[in-house]
């Protein structure tokens, strides 16, 4: 998505015509679920995707169509023979599809948006595709901000927020997927988590090229410079060279913060462990075999580090897909933050948790 809204804002700028489309509600079995976009533009290129196939074209000619118009419209498919058959895509669910042109008029509402999600921020577009259920206009949308301010109207004729929208509103914080209430979609745009990867060998390395694709904002920390150099990690949002006791204790870790230790031998990592065990991270992981997780434990124990705070360590490393190569370890680590990130903490095929000494 920040790849389409980073497009969206260069039309925005440029001048140049292009729609908008949001999958506000799907029923039944769909190529995509409600939250895909995919940007339109006039001579029918476009950004994103909605799932292809027939009715993916099908949305970008009414898109151009309505880009002449200058017109917002909701629009159903279903996927039967109508859309699908020649690509034998026929699922037999149903799609409805908010299509709005960029304009002078709706420009504003759009480039705020794409400010949020650019920054990571997280927000909620809250959208009105059945008038008769939610009586508000269908389609209105409205932009709120993790804190459920508003922060922008579409095709409203009020500038506040409605009441009932304010009181469905789900918490950024619990990271719901998008929700249905009264004639209203909800698409939450989730903030941004961020992943300090401490450790710049080959596993952090690897696994920091497959984050940023991910939509983790990489932070990679490491004792030497030439490890953490911009060529070893191109894609990284921060590159951090330091003694970790020094750097852990100064970076910002918070509830949207994931953080792995994947240093280059057991001290550094007990000691990363020890700085950021206790820091209220959403995850923390620790690399290696049962027997040093072990020895970390008893440590850090013995440190006054509680048994609570270290059960919720994830150690060892990755789900269990039979990895030996770095690559193969990188994929299995990246699969375990998204399972994390995407399904509430639940992470299947997780190895058995280390048992710490009684």
């Amino acid at each position: 998505m920040r790849d389409v809204v980073r497009q969206l804002l260069t039309a925005l700028a440029a001048g140049r015509p292009a729609a908008y489309c949001r999958l506000v509600e799907t029923r039944g079995s769909t190529p995509q679920k409600a939250g895909a976009v995919m940007l339109v533009f006039a001579n029918g290129s476009q950004a994103g995707t909605l799932g292809g196939g027939c009715v993916e074209a099908e949305v970008k000619r009414r898109a151009i169509a309505l880009l002449a118009e200058e017109r917002a419209e909701l629009c159903k498919f279903q996927l039967d023979s109508d859309y699908g058959w020649d690509d034998g895509l026929i699922c037999g669910g149903r799609m409805l599809v908010l299509i709005q042109p960029i304009t002078a008029a709706s420009g504003a509402y759009f480039r705020r948006l794409a400010e949020m999600i650019d920054a990571g921020q997280g927000a909620t577009e809250a959208i009105v595709y059945d008038d008769s259920t939610s009586g508000l206009p269908a389609p209105a949308s409205y932009l709120l901000d993790r804190q459920g301010t508003l922060l922008a109207t579409l095709n409203s004729p009020t500038s506040d927020l409605p009441v009932s929208i304010a009181q469905d509103l789900k918490p950024l914080e619990i990271r719901p997927r998008p929700y249905l209430s009264a004639g209203i979609s909800y698409l939450p745009v989730l903030p941004r988590c961020r992943l300090i990867i401490v450790g710049g060998g080959h596993v952090g390395q690897a696994v920091a090229e497959l984050a940023t694709p991910l939509d983790f904002e990489v932070w990679v920390v490491d004792d030497r410079a030439d490890v953490v150099s911009e060529a070893r990690f191109p894609h990284a949002d921060r590159r951090i060279a330091g003694a970790v006791d020094q750097v852990l204790p100064t970076l910002p870790i918070d509830h949207d913060t994931y953080c792995l230790i994947v240093t280059r031998g057991h001290n550094h990592d007990e000691e990363a462990l020890f700085h950021v065990v206790n820091r209220g991270a959403r995850y923390v992981g620790l690399i290696g075999s049962r027997r040093k997780i072990r020895l970390i434990y008893d440590d850090l124990l013995e440190q006054g580090v509680t048994r609570e705070a270290l059960e919720r360590v994830h150690a060892p490393l990755g789900i269990d897909i039979g990895s030996q190569t770095v690559p193969e370890i990188a994929v299995s680590i990246a699969a375990e933050l998204v399972a994390h990130r995407n399904r509430d903490g639940f992470i299947p095929g997780r190895p058995a948790r280390v048992e710490m000494a009684k």
